[in-house]
């Protein structure tokens, strides 16, 4: 017997709603076993990257809200800065493209916190004793919370395969310098076009691995540990991490950190097969949707979850014209990614003790 998976399908009829497909989900999939009585719950979910228009909508973000705050808890929505360039880079823009696309405490009814702060480095690194992993650095404001739960836009990922709850938790919960871990088995490298020299970098670094030279930064890589501070104190995007992991690897070293983030704290997990895109949301811009919608997911046990969410999609036809609707002999996350190896993170996980991959899905 496997873990129990709650489903239900997008059939609402002519006056019911999406809304109250969740709602109903959330009341009879158990989460009310969890206390949540003056504590704090971080909903971990993603606000899209400014231009794509795949992410979840905040009004699915407010029916948790509501919930959470039903029970006596103190939510807040939170996410983690992003280690590439983008608009998520820092809390500042993190916070302008979260209320850009609705995430604002009058829609949400809750606050909206950047859970490794204002430059990405407000971090807490958590002991596991993992196979990849020493201390993973989650973000300050989620390793602080009571209660984590996960709002998740289960897709196709252009480097783990699937993006789903371990995903959430994993890259999701990480600082700056712990996505770069999980990312990249290398040190992070200087471009020299874009470096003004100003000498902060070498500030930051511990190791004393950063010098400055005609106006230019360097990194001695025999004395770097790569920390990815250096990451999160550039202000000019001159630092780049070497992201020269392969798929197994990161997916490996995302079910170690998802472990972390949420080592012996209560823990719930939603996942929403819909709008389901080749790419992650991180993208500023969004390609057609490669499967029809599935329905709303829910579990205690995001590694069933994820393994739940990938076998109802992978049973799903494919749209013609999209990018699954081509010659593979593999299932539909290695067709669109030939690279990915998207059960290295269930199988990990489930080795970790995260959960298990055996489900009974409960139809609600």
């Amino acid at each position: 017997m496997g873990s129990e998976v709650y489903f239900t399908d997008l059939e609402t009829g002519y006056s019911g709603s999406r809304i109250e497909k969740l709602d109903n989900l959330i009341r009879k999939s158990g989460l009310d076993r969890i206390d949540m009585e003056k504590k704090f719950v971080a909903i971990k979910m993603h606000f899209g990257e400014m231009g794509n228009l795949s992410f979840l909508r905040h009004n699915y973000a407010k029916v948790v809200v509501d919930y959470v705050k039903e029970r006596g808890g103190i939510p807040f929505l939170t996410d983690c800065n992003t280690l590439y360039v983008g608009k998520r880079k820092h809390a500042v823009e993190h916070l302008e493209t979260a209320f850009t696309n609705g995430f604002n405490p009058y829609s949400v009814g809750c606050p909206v916190i950047i859970a490794d702060g204002l430059k990405g480095d407000d971090d807490v690194e958590i002991p596991i004793d993992g196979e990849m992993v020493r201390a993973a650095k989650i973000g300050r404001s989620i390793a602080d919370a009571d209660v984590i739960i996960t709002l998740n836009h289960f897709k196709c990922h252009e480097l783990t395969g699937i993006g789903g709850a371990i995903k959430n938790l994993a890259m999701g919960c990480a600082s700056r310098r712990g996505k770069m871990e999980q990312h990249s088995e290398g040190k992070p490298l200087i471009n020299d076009k874009k470096c003004k020299g100003c000498g902060v970098c070498p500030e930051r670094c511990g190791s004393d691995a950063i010098t400055i030279s005609d106006h230019k930064a360097s990194i001695d890589h025999d004395k770097c540990t790569g920390c990815g501070m250096c990451l999160s104190a550039c202000r000019f995007d001159a630092i780049d991490a070497n992201m020269d992991s392969s798929s197994a690897i990161i997916c490996k070293k995302m079910a170690e950190y998802a472990t972390a983030a949420v080592l012996n704290k209560p823990n719930f997990h939603i996942s929403l097969a819909i709008d389901i895109t080749p790419y992650c949301d991180c993208h500023d811009g969004n390609e057609m949707y490669v499967v029809p919608d599935v329905g709303f997911f829910a579990s205690f046990d995001p590694v069933a979850l994820d393994t739940a969410c990938a076998d109802a999609v992978n049973k799903q036809p494919r749209i013609a014209g999209t990018m699954s609707d081509r010659e593979s002999d593999r299932d539909l996350f290695g067709c669109i990614h030939e690279i990915t190896e998207w059960d290295a993170q269930t199988a990990h996980a489930e080795r970790m003790g995260l959960g298990v991959r055996s489900y009974e899905i409960k139809k609600v």
